[in-house]
């Protein structure tokens, strides 16, 4: 049924704006914002925010995030996790993926993410050999969605080879592959079952460089684009090794090769782009592309520092990912996003320098521009016609007391670790109160069986 409140302050596109009335239809969707609303419906104490988008997350890492952290080699890095990573996620069956990626989902909500772009390469099973329904997994992690009431662009992963050059994938990536025509059943099978929802979109994510050929992506772009205009996300220039590998196989950078061999747009999501030449920089910007960051998944692997305040000073769009799921917080990624800049630069509040915003607000409104627009969805602005996905952070918490407007998003992102999200809308259900989820403890113990079961 529709439902109408009002809220201490909000968010709006116009601004910071107190005594906000908020009227949601029967379709999820705002159909009404109105300032300076008196006695209309129902009080929420609080602060009500757009709710940020995540737009990398690799669901299956959040059963394996942490066991990663030991190593007898001075030179552990990206490589050497990955084959830990192949290594435990080889055991994963579809109710495994389905149970963590529901615990996931649950923790994203609860941490004011509403939205999930889940690139999901984990397609057969531990042998290679597709399930009788190709989209099995995929459609688990969709499943797994819609049980917490999450908002999700389903991106089916396109893997195709081992390394640059059509190398033979290894044991690990077995689970991985397809050819054009599966992976295009795949995709199919995905669009129809998310027909008519919108809480759904449904993009593709070629891996990356090295894992596909112009060819086979030509092929699969063609009878995509026929049937959608979904997003496109793809990994590229993540670690300085596939840099010197890209330059070995083709004598040309990835985001080099990348822009004169395919055309990208603002449908396009390039995740990483950790190392990018001035050049490369602005040619990103100018695309209206987004770069998908996940700082804290990018520390913990050693990949590098993005050249954030560059690519920004060139209107350059961005959003943040939880990827490997070593954090589930959209605070921990904005603060580490700035802080990585103070600590390659050695000077403080760096992306607001020429803007007259503050750190956590100009943080706060790329993320949620940036994510929207990657994940292909009508979200990320509290405006009559977008979808109802929006969070009532707590601005009466000793953290947030006396705090208002940008100074409330400051101390929200910079002033520690406690969770201060209360409330969260997606498509105008109230799926998270008073910082609790209805189905909680029934999904936490799934999970927890899922670990035992794999720990066997």
């Amino acid at each position: 049924m529709e439902n109408t409140f009002i809220v201490d302050c909000a968010l709006l596109p116009q601004g910071w704006t107190d005594s906000v009335m908020v009227t949601i239809d029967n379709d999820g969707n705002i159909s009404e914002v109105r300032a300076g609303a008196e006695s209309e419906g129902e009080h929420v104490p609080g602060c009500l925010l757009p709710g940020v988008p995540n737009l990398h997350s690799h669901a299956h890492q959040r059963a394996m995030a942490g066991l990663a952290e030991r190593s007898g080699d001075s030179n552990d890095n990206f490589w050497s996790w990955r084959e830990v990573m192949y290594h435990y996620v080889s055991r994963i069956q579809p109710h495994h993926l389905q149970a963590i990626a529901t615990q996931l989902y649950l923790e994203m909500l609860k941490a004011g993410y509403t939205s999930v772009a889940e690139f999901q390469y984990l397609h057969h099973d531990p042998y290679g050999r597709p399930y009788d329904n190709v989209a099995e997994m995929s459609l688990h992690t969709l499943a797994a969605a819609r049980e917490v009431g999450i908002g999700i662009t389903n991106l089916p992963v396109l893997y195709c080879y081992g390394g640059f050059g059509a190398q033979q994938p290894t044991e690990g990536q077995c689970r991985f592959i397809n050819d054009a025509e599966r992976f295009l059943a795949i995709v199919h099978k995905l669009i129809e079952a998310c027909a008519d929802d919108p809480n759904v979109a449904t993009g593709i994510a070629p891996h990356s460089l090295r894992a596909i050929s112009k060819e086979v992506v030509h092929k699969v772009f063609e009878e995509f684009n026929a049937r959608s205009t979904g997003p496109i996300h793809i990994h590229i220039a993540e670690q300085i090794k596939e840099i010197e590998d890209c330059l070995a196989w083709c004598g040309q950078r990835p985001v080099e090769w990348l822009y004169q061999n395919l055309d990208i747009d603002d449908r396009w999501c390039l995740v990483h782009a950790t190392h990018m030449t001035e050049r490369e920089t602005k040619t990103v910007a100018d695309s209206g592309a987004v770069v998908g960051l996940c700082p804290t998944t990018e520390a913990n692997l050693g990949d590098g520092l993005f050249n954030l305040t560059q690519y920004v000073a060139k209107d350059g769009r961005i959003g943040v990912g939880s990827d490997s799921q070593i954090s589930v917080s959209p605070v921990e990624e904005l603060r580490w996003l700035e802080y990585g800049q103070r600590l390659k630069h050695t000077r403080r509040n760096l992306l607001s320098a020429d803007t007259g915003q503050s750190s956590g607000r100009r943080l706060f409104d790329l993320a949620v521009a940036g994510g929207a627009q990657a994940c292909g969805r009508k979200i990320g602005r509290i405006e009559t016609g977008y979808r109802a996905d929006m969070i009532v952070v707590e601005n009466d918490h000793p953290i947030l007391y006396g705090r208002h407007k940008d100074a409330l998003l400051d101390s929200w992102i910079f002033s520690g670790n406690e969770n201060l999200v209360r409330d969260v809308y997606t498509g105008g259900r109230l799926v998270v109160k008073d910082g609790r989820h209805i189905n909680e403890e029934h999904i936490n113990a799934n999970f927890r069986r899922a670990l035992a079961d794999l720990s066997e």
